[in-house]
């Protein structure tokens, strides 16, 4: 028996778990894993089915998915809010299935979570409703104020110690949850649709809080949501959610550059622009005349090692080539985006024009023809 068996054999995982473990490295180092989860909501509602799913140490991890799609159902098994019906969750290798109720306790302070509509006691001040989880663990005067002081130091919030939740924009109620969920040092932090009561500007805020976060003290962040807005700006990772089932997962760069599910092209939809009304109004499937424009939509999935070369591409297409829209933004160091080009007085027809801009562009299409 190797040494990965017997330690997982410790653990209480079967030899078949062992295998997969030494042939893949990445769930070993785990710090959450879901073996097969699934949850069923009296006996008929399948929330969650066959959840096989790894999140390593320190990454900001995505969960999205349309409404009803089991986004919470997931995230709150870790904490084990929610039991599972069939599978298993494991926290740096260990099983938490079968957790008494002291080790659940333990378990909770090791993972913070913060939620949608902030959670906060109306009655008690910024400070009281940070410094609470520090008095219910019986954590001396001394190290509540101390402990309390930094955290709404990190978060920003440390003229507002005395300020009642009422007198509190939304993105400083979120500050205040966010101080909370930090108070017993935990090592994941669990977002519950952190940002959706939130305005862009205030969430942009917040996100680049939990950036900070992540990044100063090394926690796992656990994040679900329905705006992939919100993916793009943080995640490392991203799985997308439906019916209960993961219809996709990756690297965000890689999902959003080329989504393989349409659930997935449905969530980024809002974040594309489609063909413009009046010019869908005049695109013709065969050109009316010899000076109509070819209109090609060219991609960057990301996939590519260097930048996009725009002039060698308008080089290569020939003829006098407009930019109708479109643009290229940089995800995790990968350049991605779509350009709509409408091509003029080109000596090559439709399918060499396609052609020729595959050399350039991951994916290409004709569109059509206008005047």
């Amino acid at each position: 028996m190797t040494a990965a068996h017997s330690q997982l054999r410790d653990l209480g995982l079967p030899p078949r778990d062992a295998e997969q473990t030494e042939l893949h490295p990445d769930l070993n180092r785990a710090h959450v894993r879901f073996i097969n989860l699934g949850k069923t909501y009296d006996g008929t509602v399948h929330a969650l089915q066959g959840i096989d799913l790894a999140i390593q140490r320190g990454e900001v991890f995505g969960i999205i998915g349309r409404s009803g799609a089991g986004k919470s159902s997931l995230i709150r098994t870790i904490n084990r809010l929610e039991q599972p019906s069939s599978g298993r969750v494991l926290i740096d290798q260990v099983d938490i299935g079968e957790f008494d109720e002291d080790r659940l306790v333990a378990l909770r302070r090791r993972i913070g979570m913060i939620f949608q509509h902030f959670n906060l006691m109306s009655a008690k001040t910024v400070w009281q409703n940070v410094e609470l989880p520090l008095k219910v663990a019986g954590v001396p005067t001394l190290q509540r104020e101390q402990k309390v002081r930094e955290l709404l130091e990190l978060v920003g919030l440390q003229d507002k110690h005395k300020a009642y939740p009422a007198q509190l924009s939304g993105g400083q109620k979120q500050r205040v949850g966010i101080a909370r969920s930090l108070v017993h040092d935990p090592q994941i932090l669990l977002c519950d649709e952190a940002t959706s009561a939130l305005d862009p500007e205030t969430t942009q805020s917040i996100l680049g809080l939990l950036r900070e976060i992540n990044q100063r003290l090394g926690l796992t962040i656990v994040l679900i949501t329905h705006e992939m807005a919100v993916i793009r700006e943080i995640c490392d990772r991203v799985v997308v959610l439906e019916h209960g089932r993961i219809v996709e997962q990756g690297p965000v760069w890689e999902v959003f550059g080329n989504p393989q599910h349409e659930v997935s092209k449905t969530l980024l939809a809002p974040l594309q622009h489609g063909l413009p009304p009046e010019l869908q109004s005049r695109l013709q499937a065969t050109p009316e005349s010899a000076d109509a424009a070819v209109v090609v939509r060219v991609q960057f999935t990301g996939s590519a090692s260097d930048e996009p070369d725009l002039a060698a591409l308008f080089s290569d297409l020939g003829g006098r080539v407009r930019l109708l829209q479109g643009g290229v933004e940089r995800i995790q160091g990968h350049a991605l985006g779509q350009l709509l080009l409408a091509v003029s007085g080109s000596p090559h027809n439709a399918e060499a024009l396609r052609s020729r801009a595959g050399r350039w562009a991951q994916q290409v299409e004709v569109l059509g023809y206008v005047v």
